[in-house]
């Protein structure tokens, strides 16, 4: 379920410092304690994070001491710190491990266990990035890979990069533009079959439905994989389907749906033309119809010969306020090869429609979800507990300062529940620094805006931050279970 909802503009703040004459009190405040964060971060061997030293006084202030600690590390064959005037703070990895970070600055000192994990490898390992190189550069909080499509059979391929990976959807969707291989169309009685996919920030997806031979990795499906060309050309879009997104529109070159499901829609699509979701188009007309299983758009990973039963997002940790990109990794399979063997983590069954439970600030919410294609957190809060952003910024909350939260997630079974903490800071301070660069954000997060904001919990991207997630794929086992469930 993509969410991309983009600045209309950057809002510049002015810094504002004050300077006191004199002050009847000449007591000099000391600190006493000295926090280093984020706690306890995962990433990849290879890989940086900045970490930051926040000091807290005897007067209540806070102040950031990242520039005037001195950092180190207990294992420096793990990873090292920078105590650099440029880069004070900056971990850089060289080995799977753990090491303790420690910062020191006026008598205090804090650390933080730093766990550093092999980078996976194999055909079933695809990069995946966050605002990195494998994406454009046109919002925050986008996750990018690279898929190759191909002519059924043949070897005539187009590798397109800048593709939304999407845990909240099922399929693969690619612009037509960026497609110069010929496809299969995929027939429905005497026409064409289309679809129209909608999503929860109000844009839509149209165009035919085609087939081709998908490659992840280097791992290629089994059978031709029916998949969405994007074109709003194609035939007359119903009005129904409002006003789909188009070459001069697209923030990305395609979607890849990796979620829980092996069709988009499933079997309600298949006695169902009301629906709304699949098309009936003969010349320019175009009509509601039914789609059989085998016709509907696919996900992709459930057609690869061995890793098909589901897959792992892996991504580290970053500091709260922001980080120009991160680089982490799609692994297909859980638990059909070495690199993909789960370990440490809980299953939390997921229902036919892919949700469970969230707890919040005293609220239920059963339609809850967890999508990396959704750049935020999208939640209700009340004003008291978070404010929304004024102006142009009403997408998203600006607490006074970054917030401390806390919910407990369900499986749609009852059980197990987990306390999930997670930050939210004030977005309009956060994109004042997409002009150092920064695009990928821990700690951002918005109100619900689509129905029925009443009763769901979007978990987006930045909860893939610092966690290595499983998506189990309906009907297919593993040692974590059948599907659909997730785990992390």
């Amino acid at each position: 379920m993509k969410s991309n909802k983009l600045l209309l503009s950057v809002l510049v703040l002015a810094l504002m410092t004050g300077c006191s004459g004199g002050s009847s009190d000449s007591s000099t405040p000391t600190i006493t304690l000295l926090a280093v964060t984020p706690a306890n971060p995962t990433i990849i061997v290879g890989s940086t994070i900045q970490l930051t030293a926040t000091g807290t006084f005897s007067d209540n202030t806070v102040q950031d001491l990242t520039a005037q600690a001195s950092w180190s590390s207990s294992s420096q064959s793990v990873a090292t710190i920078s105590n650099a005037a440029s880069s004070n703070g900056l971990v850089a990895s060289l080995a799977p491990g753990t090491t303790t970070i420690t910062a020191t600055w006026g008598g205090a000192s804090g650390s933080t266990l730093l766990t550093v994990n092999s980078a996976p490898s194999g055909n079933n390992v695809l990069t995946l990035t966050v605002n990195g190189s494998n994406c454009s550069d046109s919002y925050q909080n986008k996750p990018c890979v690279s898929v190759t499509v191909c002519s059924p059979g043949t070897s005539n391929c187009d590798t397109i990069n800048d593709i939304l990976l999407d845990t909240g959807s099922t399929g693969l969707r690619i612009f037509k533009s960026l497609l110069t291989v010929s496809l299969n169309q995929v027939s429905s009685g005497s026409g064409s079959l289309a679809e129209c996919i909608q999503y929860l920030d109000g844009s839509s997806d149209w165009g035919p439905v085609q087939t081709a031979d998908v490659i992840l990795g280097n791992e290629r499906t089994v059978l031709p994989v029916p998949i969405q060309v994007i074109d709003s050309t194609f035939g007359t879009v119903p009005s129904s389907c409002g006003i789909p997104d188009t070459d001069l529109t697209k923030k990305f070159n395609g979607i890849l749906g990796v979620s829980l499901f092996a069709e988009d829609c499933g079997p309600t699509c298949t006695t169902n033309a009301n629906v709304g979701r699949y098309y009936v188009c003969s010349g320019p007309t175009c009509t509601r119809t039914i789609a059989p299983l085998t016709s509907q758009v696919q996900n992709p990973v459930a057609l690869l010969p061995v890793d098909n039963n589901g897959v792992i997002l892996e991504l580290p940790s970053i500091s709260l306020g922001g980080t120009p990109s991160v680089t982490g990794y799609l692994v297909l399979g859980i638990g059909t090869q070495a690199n993909n063997t789960p370990s440490g983590v809980t299953t939390y069954a997921a229902s036919s429609t892919g949700e469970f439970t969230t707890v919040f600030n005293g609220s239920t919410y059963n339609h809850s979800f967890i999508d990396s294609g959704s750049n935020a957190l999208y939640f209700p809060a009340p004003s008291t507990v978070l404010q929304v952003c004024t102006g142009p910024y009403t997408d998203w909350y600006c607490p006074s300062s970054t917030t401390s939260l806390t919910a407990t997630t369900t499986g749609s079974t009852g059980s197990p529940s987990n306390t999930v903490s997670f930050e939210i800071g004030n977005a309009i301070s956060l994109f004042n620094t997409l002009n150092s660069g920064n695009r990928v954000f821990s700690d951002l997060g918005g109100p619900v805006t689509g129905p029925p904001t009443s009763l769901y919990f979007d978990w987006g991207l930045p909860f893939f931050l610092g966690r290595s997630v499983y998506v189990g794929i309906e009907g297919k086992t593993s040692s974590l279970g059948t599907g659909p469930y997730w785990a992390y």
